[in-house]
């Protein structure tokens, strides 16, 4: 972003100081820039013998001194005690100071491919993890506690970081759900220029550079005008090793002449992670250059988790009172449905109650050829062909779009009465579709520099970042204020509730006439019952069957081979599971996803030994899938809980964690456990993984694992759409 001015720290290098040539930011290498920062020293070794084969920063002939010698022998043996089984891969180990020419370091080690990499950095005077520190920090997170509110915390947060860290200006810098950013606290020195309440646009931060920024969440540039140091090897690979977790990464030109354009000599960032996902940034400016010793860095990280978990506190608060102040609303609409009113009459007089719950400039509700309508709306045909439009996404779950224009494009000859839109589908016998709308609001954008700046479109052409920060104000329309998820949660809970009332009004008007209908219905319901249950029988049936015939070839086949005839029992086992948990369900097309995964998970538990059953915990957030998006994470947890159980922990029973989270438009399902972790061996025939990677590609997810320390963690992020 032109927050590169914060510091687009993973917009890093390529090997020249020259501009790179125009190209997708999405796709540079941005972890393997080949030199580091010339601050700091580098060692690289072999990861199978601990010599070294690569180095950067080491002056008087110290890289070449160090080629081919083991680790150990180096630095006075200040790495003798350093065992490579011990690092693990995206997480820096904090070693033991280094002392070399009568300087001290401190130094940091940590894995990349087959090598193990030493950073080290001069250890400044004073800079121990001594109480007054400690207490330093623990006054921080307890100010932070002390908030108010979400502005007094990012207030607070930024002005804790600044004195932390020395640095001139520190910015609280959140991302939005389009990846665009908004700085939403600060900190300045009296003398320099503020960025509060402006906003960046989401190229401005390539997406490679977020991932790496929730993988390494503490990124330093000291000196913005210091020169780089190459790193040279005796493996032609050295160059390229991946820095994916260094702390001296050096830059990318493009970056640092942003940083010179702002006239900031030094700058930092700490990443604001919370469930897993980047929710933003602590960036740091300084007029000098400026280097942070390993303590404060660590500190800063520990103090931006505290900030995390602060920020996801008062969103969680803020959210539960807006749920009891429409909860409180909702009641008042419902009481005016009386008991022998139909749903067109309580529309036809109810609007403005309707419309008030989610603060709303309208309300429609067509039904059929009916249709009712309630402050600004558009016209009648605009509202059918609208109603068309969201009848299918509505029935599935609230439609809204706080853009309606962009989402619609019809709709934009109506923005200035319905920019916004909040649509439901009701499961009536003609299918109700109730919408509110929001008028536009016109917005004043203010951004750090005009982010609509021209950037060549020649082949070949110098990509040269802009030299302007002044404040860029841009007016925005077709817009309306966004809907917050308590008021799309608000709006299915009041159709739900209405349509409930409406059934048991129904049931009350029509007994007398349908209580011969209800004999007949009830004997076709239990034919029907019957049905489902001979056929559910005879699929279980069928499955046995099928088990039985796997055991009774096991029994004489050749060891391999009965170890791939009872992975096979174990899929038709999951099968049967799934099955049988789907036939109980009352839902045909949408399934409470924590219901159906903890059910399922009674059933799993007990296929297995009588020793997990106290050691599998379980904890699920209520998530609204469709029913086969269900039955594709049902056999994906049944895999992973069975993965666990066979190598984790040797057979044995072990504790495993299993959780299910949703953060905006994406579930995340974790699979944890305590055991041996991944060690780079594969084990069991392999079936398992392809069956696991097939089902997330079903999914449209992601899969990755992550070190539990110890254990292995499994991560399957997916969306709920």
């Amino acid at each position: 972003m032109s927050f590169c001015s914060t510091a687009l720290h993973f917009m890093d290098q390529k090997k020249s100081d020259s501009f790179s040539e125009v190209d997708d930011c999405d796709i540079e290498p941005i972890h393997v820039p080949g030199s580091i920062q010339s601050y700091g020293h580098m060692l690289i070794a072999r990861r199978s013998d601990l010599i070294v084969v690569g180095a950067a920063g080491l002056q008087d002939g110290w890289s070449r001194k160090a080629m081919g010698q083991n680790l150990a022998s180096l630095f006075d043996g200040g790495f003798a005690d350093l065992d490579p089984t011990h690092l693990t891969g995206g997480r820096p180990k904090v070693l033991n100071p280094v002392r070399h020419q009568g300087e001290s370091y401190d130094a940091i080690a940590y894995l990349s491919g087959d090598h193990v990499v030493i950073e080290m950095a001069p250890r400044p005077d004073g800079a121990t993890l001594d109480a007054g520190f400690l207490s330093q920090l623990e006054m921080s997170g307890a100010a932070m506690e002390r908030s108010s509110t979400l502005a007094d915390l990012y207030r607070k947060a930024a002005r804790l970081f600044r004195d932390l860290t020395g640095f001139d200006r520190v910015m609280i810098y959140r991302f939005g759900d389009d990846a665009s950013g908004v700085v939403v606290g600060e900190s300045c020195a009296p003398h320099l220029s503020g960025f509060m309440n402006h906003h960046f646009p989401a190229t401005d931060i390539p997406r490679q550079a977020r991932t790496l920024y929730v993988r390494n969440r503490v990124r330093v540039i000291a000196d913005v005008d210091a020169p780089v140091a190459p790193i040279a090897g005796t493996e032609p690979a050295i160059a390229d090793i991946d820095l994916s977790d260094s702390m001296l990464r050096s830059v990318s030109p493009i970056h640092l002449q942003y940083l010179r354009n702002m006239q900031v000599a030094a700058s930092a960032s700490m990443s604001i992670v919370k469930d897993g996902q980047l929710w933003g940034l602590v960036a740091c400016h300084h007029a000098q250059p400026h280097v942070l010793s390993l303590t404060t860095r660590l500190a800063c990280q520990a103090l931006a988790d505290s900030l995390s978990r602060q920020i996801k506190l008062r969103e969680e608060t803020e959210l539960y009172r807006e749920r009891i102040r429409l909860r409180a609303h909702e009641d008042m609409v419902l009481g005016r449905l009386g008991p022998d009113e139909s749903l067109a009459q309580f529309f036809a007089h109810s609007g403005a109650e309707l419309a008030e719950l989610v603060s709303a400039d309208g309300f429609a509700a067509v039904q059929g050829q009916d249709l009712f309508t309630f402050g600004s709306c558009p016209q009648e045909d605009d509202l059918r062909a609208l109603a068309d439009h969201v009848c299918h996404p509505g029935s599935l779950k609230a439609y809204h779009s706080s853009c309606l224009g962009r989402d619609h494009p019809p709709a934009q000859t109506y923005s200035d009465r319905a920019s916004g839109l909040l649509a439901v589908t009701m499961s009536t016998e003609v299918p109700t579709i109730l919408m509110w709308f929001r008028a536009e609001k016109l917005q004043v954008v203010t951004w750090a520099g005009n982010p609509h700046k021209d950037v060549p479109a020649t082949p070949g052409a110098v990509l040269e970042p802009r030299a302007s920060f002044e404040a860029w104000s841009q007016q925005v329309r077709g817009c309306s204020r966004e809907w917050t998820a308590a008021e799309t949660e608000s709006v299915t809970r009041l159709v739900k509730l209405m349509l409930s009332a409406r059934n048991n009004q129904r049931i009350r008007q029509l007994n007398a006439e349908l209580r011969t209908t209800l004999r007949e219905n009830e004997s076709l319901i239990r034919q029907k019952e019957f049905l489902l249950r001979e056929v559910n029988h005879r699929v279980q049936n069928s499955l046995a069957l099928v088990a039985s015939f796997l055991r009774m070839q096991g029994r004489s086949a050749e060891p391999s081979v009965r170890a791939q005839l009872e992975e096979a029992q174990n899929r038709l086992t999951a099968v049967s599971l799934v099955h049988r948990r789907l036939y109980q369900d009352d839902s045909s097309e949408i399934v409470d996803l924590s219901i159906y995964l903890a059910e399922l998970m009674k059933e799993l538990k007990s296929s297995l030994d009588g020793g997990w059953n106290p050691l599998i915990e379980t904890d699920f957030a209520p998530i609204l899938v469709s029913t086969d998006k269900a039955i594709s994470i049902g056999l994906l947890l049944n895999e992973l809980i069975a993965n666990a159980a066979k190598y984790a922990y040797a057979g044995q029973p072990g504790p495993v964690s299993v959780s299910l989270r949703q953060t905006r438009n994406l579930l995340r399902l974790e699979v944890s456990d305590q055991g041996v972790g991944a060690d780079g061996t594969t084990k069991g025939t392999g079936f398992g993984m392809r069956m696991v990677a097939a089902l997330v590609d079903r999914l449209e997810g992601e899969l990755s694992t992550e070190d539990n320390a110890p254990g292995l963690c499994v991560i399957v992020t997916a969306p709920t759409g």
